[in-house]
């Protein structure tokens, strides 16, 4: 018997890629990454220049179809594997990235019509222009008391669903009354595949505030928040829910002749990126935290009841494994604190020196790093570059550098960083196990843990727990072609369960990452100061971040 083959697409922020996974041993047997035309839109729409506002990030939907364009006919031919080899495929994205679709599904951005507006387009993760609405939203159900609030850790995201609407209500209503559906991004990627619209309980779930049990909230809240939001429920978010694992429905013939597939194979609904990554690393039972690691952290945990943690992402039922509840938090932004230093920050002398070396920039800096011991560069940060999104979840936060000095060098700058991003993680780590969702190990997955091993060794002493890594080097598109395998069942020579997938298909590295208990004894004293300043600024004893950036909108809004 032939061996079979699904394949995973990775939907990142930047770009796509298909990788063509064997589904004996969860081989990766070839990948091809296609870079979106347009790629985040955060300055002014492409071709009519339309001025975007502070905050903003979108895309163009049609990227997302390019990449199934190029890089699966790629990932077939490098692989020289007949199409009869190749059982499913899936998709894992960035979410909540949504769009606004017409009665016939497609995006209204690509209606003359709309195409000049910017709430007609996708918006991105990390669109963070709804956060008004998104105090508005947690202030009233708190007000309200509101059941689902604390499975969300207190706070509704502004980068979620619902905040997301409810601005293009307020800012273009007629884009919302042409509105047909607003869906997430993968799931009407899925519908390009299948010709099928079906949601899945994972993105649902997690970000436009969906209960297994309970639904979406009621009537009388989204009433309370607009009343042109009364129906919300019924008419913009109506449509199947379905699990991961489903097959939304076999491979259009369209696509077929597109990607060079067979017609009819499987095509598994939807998923988030982070998410695909668990079963991917062979985490299928709780007591293990799984990070997705790269310009942001998602971390995930798997747990056998539902409790209520401050700043988790979201608690759902089958959200991330069949049979348990998977809890989600997160970091707004690691990666690209990272490259936000290094593009701005770093001198000449630095960038030379490393050439010189033959090294790039980030090598450099965490070797010259790797020389300081924990303390030693009298640095402490908070890691809010991009905001906070746990356990704080508020987007208007910002970043802090303490204890420079004029002898203050770059790479000392650059550990403190490193070491900040770590100290975030922990307050995430101690919030989950304090509230009896136990964490005993850490696994993680992503660019970063690959190219740092400084880093992976600061998680690990930062937190005082053991750290596997992922032996894959596309997890999450690793993790979308095993759901492509569940999608395809047995019977075609999948599998059907995450846990048999997982089995036969999951990749860690041999090695583990330990604490050094001395490193551990100094950095809980760092931690103790982190924590101070992470409480001082971002719990409303001093709103100065707050303030500031009040300023510059007012600023911007003047100057415009």
């Amino acid at each position: 018997m032939k061996e079979k083959y699904t394949i995973g697409i990775d939907y990142g922020t930047e770009s796509g890629r298909a990788v063509l996974v064997s589904l004996k041993d969860g081989k990766e047997i070839a990948d091809h990454v296609t870079s979106y035309r347009h790629g985040v839109i955060d300055d002014r729409l492409p071709e009519t220049g339309e001025k975007l506002g502070h905050e903003w990030a979108l895309q163009h939907a049609h990227d997302y179809i390019e990449v199934i364009q190029t890089s699966v006919p790629e990932v077939l031919q490098q692989s020289n594997i007949h199409p009869d080899e190749v059982v499913g495929i899936g998709i894992d994205f960035t979410a909540c990235t949504i769009l606004p679709v017409d009665k016939d599904g497609r995006p209204l951005m690509f209606d003359p019509k709309w195409k000049t507006d910017p709430n007609s387009w996708v918006k991105l993760w990390k669109h963070h222009a709804a956060q008004a609405k998104a105090n508005k939203i947690n202030e009233i159900a708190e007000q309200r008391g509101e059941e689902f609030l604390p499975r969300y850790g207190g706070k509704i995201s502004s980068e979620w669903m619902v905040a997301k609407i409810w601005q293009v209500l307020d800012e273009s209503p007629d884009i919302y009354y042409a509105t047909d559906k607003f869906v997430e991004a993968t799931d009407w990627v899925i519908s390009q595949l299948s010709g099928n619209l079906v949601r899945n309980s994972c993105t649902v779930g997690y970000k436009a505030i969906w209960h297994k049990q309970d639904g979406f909230p009621s009537k009388e809240y989204f009433k309370a928040l607009d009343p042109r939001l009364e129906n919300l429920a019924e008419t913009k978010l109506r449509g199947e829910i379905v699990p991961l694992g489903t097959n939304a429905g076999g491979l259009t013939e369209e696509m077929a002749d597109v990607t060079g597939l067979n017609p009819g194979i499987a095509v598994a609904v939807g998923n988030v990126d982070a998410h695909a990554s668990v079963p991917a690393m062979g985490v299928t039972s709780p007591g293990k935290m799984v990070m997705a690691m790269g310009t942001s952290i998602c971390h995930m945990v798997l747990g056998d009841k539902e409790k209520e943690i401050e700043g988790m992402c979201g608690v759902v039922e089958d959200g991330i494994i069949p049979n348990y509840y998977g809890y989600e938090a997160g970091q707004s932004a690691v990666g690209d604190i990272f490259a936000w230093f290094v593009d701005t920050s770093v001198p000449a002398y630095i960038k030379e020196e490393a050439a010189q070396a033959g090294l790039d920039v980030y090598q450099y800096l965490e070797k010259k790093a790797t020389g300081y011991k924990p303390g030693e560069t009298g640095l402490l940060a908070l890691d809010w570059w991009n905001g906070n999104r746990s356990v704080l979840v508020d987007t208007e936060l910002s970043g802090l550098l303490l204890g420079m000095t004029l002898q203050t060098k770059p790479e000392e700058v650059y550990r403190a960083l490193l070491e900040a991003t770590a100290f975030g993680t922990r307050m995430i780590v101690d919030a989950f196990h304090q509230n009896g969702v136990s964490i005993d190990e850490l696994y993680a997955c992503g660019g970063l843990p690959r190219k740092s091993k400084l880093l992976m060794q600061i998680y690990a002493d930062v937190t005082n727990r053991e750290i596997r890594i992922a032996d894959s080097k596309h997890t999450p598109a690793l993790g979308a072609a095993m759901f492509g395998a569940i999608a395809a069942g047995s019977e075609n020579g999948g599998y059907d369960s995450a846990i048999e997938a997982a089995r036969n298909m999951a990749r860690i590295k041999e090695e583990v990452i330990k604490p050094i208990p001395e490193n551990v004894f100094i950095y809980d004293e760092l931690f103790q100061e982190y924590k101070q300043l992470h409480d001082y600024f971002g719990r409303g004893t001093n709103n100065v971040m707050k303030r500031l950036k009040t300023l510059r909108t007012f600023e911007e809004k003047v100057t415009i």
